[in-house]
This record gives structure tokens, sequence and C-alpha cells, in this order.
């Protein structure tokens, strides 16, 4: 029960971190001429994705992204009042790059003699999977490969033609509303199709999080 407590406790303070992030975002990229508190919250998720990844690597490894932390943070400091009067564009780097990363890491799964992304997904919730699941998971990795190719399609438009209001709401308020939409119309598509699988979102959430985003070919396994 006490761990049950903390994992809703840990999500909830997540949820609020996000939502908090969020909408920190949209004011200081959208509503401000100049922030330097908007440059540091554009650049504290690659800090944050940088620091998992340090923290992941061997000592060598260490060592290379303590060193390329300090000559970033040394290219940050001389162009800071430029980064700090162009918020919206490091919003914009950091939105696309990130989408376009998800959409590459999904899209390149489904070459040939690779096993499609939600498929591996699927085989760590059940071990092993029916043909007919290995067919509907590639479809499912189709479907994200283009949500995050359309979600990189419309920021760009929003940014090059549209007013920088309307793009941070696309970008900062509604995109992750959007993907959490995506789970809940996969999960009900699946129910639909495949009443018999019975794990939830939460489930492919977690297999995610222990499934490697790199691929390794089938025919290497």
């Amino acid at each position: 029960m006490r761990h049950a407590v903390v994992r809703v406790g840990r999500g909830l303070a997540i949820a609020v971190a996000v939502v908090a992030w969020a909408i920190a975002a949209h004011y200081t990229s959208a509503l401000v001429d100049e922030s330097s508190w908007g440059a540091l919250l554009a650049i504290a998720p690659f800090a944050v994705i940088a620091a998992a990844f340090a923290w992941q690597s061997t000592r060598r490894g260490l060592m290379l992204a303590l060193l390329a932390a300090a000559t970033l943070a040394l290219a940050l400091a001389l162009a800071w009042p430029t980064l700090a009067r162009n918020v919206g564009w490091l919003y914009f780097v950091q939105h696309v790059g990130t989408n376009a990363l998800l959409g590459l890491g999904f899209g390149r799964t489904l070459g040939a003699g690779r096993e499609p992304l939600c498929t591996r997904i699927a085989r760590t919730i059940h071990g092993t999977i029916s043909p007919k699941l290995a067919r509907y998971t590639r479809q499912v990795t189709v479907a994200w490969t283009m949500f995050f190719a359309g979600t990189v399609a419309i920021s760009c438009l929003l940014f090059a033609f549209g007013t920088i209001e309307a793009w941070s709401t696309f970008a900062n308020l509604l995109t992750m509303p959007l993907v959490g939409l995506m789970f809940l119309a996969e999960y009900l598509v699946r129910l639909r199709l495949l009443p018999e699988d019975r794990s939830s979102i939460l489930d492919a959430v977690r297999a995610y999080r222990r499934t490697s985003p790199t691929t390794t070919p089938v025919n290497e396994r």
C-alpha cells in the first residue's frame, strides 16, 4: 500500500511539474520580449537528458560528458544576451528537435530486418506475441511515426507563418495533451481489434522506458 501511495505521489508530482513547465514556457516564449528565466527553462530539458546519459555512462563517457558540458556552458555564457532575446527560437529548436528525434526513433525501426518499436514494447509486456499482434503493433509504430512527423510539420508552419502566440499554444500547451490523446486512441482501438490484449497504457509506458531506443536487427537476436 505504501509503495502504491509513493508511486501515485511521484506521478502527481511529475504531472504538476510538467504542467507548470508548459505554462511557464508559454509565458516566457510568447508573452515577454526578453527573459533569462525563459532561456533557462528552454535549456533545462536538454540538461536533464544530458545528465541522464552521463549518469548511465562509463567513467570515460562521464569525463567526455563533463568536458562537453563545460564547453557548452562557456558557449552559453558568451551567447546568453542573444539567447535571452530569442527565447522563442530556443523553444522552437527544442520542440522540433525532440519530436523529430522521437519520430526518427519510431520510424527507423520500420526498416527491413528490424523489429518495429511498438512490437518490441509488446514483446517486453507479453514475452511472446501472436502474428496478429505483431501486425497491429507495426501499424501502431507507423501511426506514432506519422504523429511526430505531423507535429514537426505543424510546428514549423506555425513558427514560420503564424504568430508566436499561436505557435507557443500548440508547442507548449497542446503537444502533451495530444500525445495523451494518441495513447488513449490507440488503447481504445486495441480494445476493439484485440480484446484479448488487456495491457494498459501504463504497461506500455513502463515497457517503453525499459526498451532501448536503439534497434537491433531481428536476424541478429
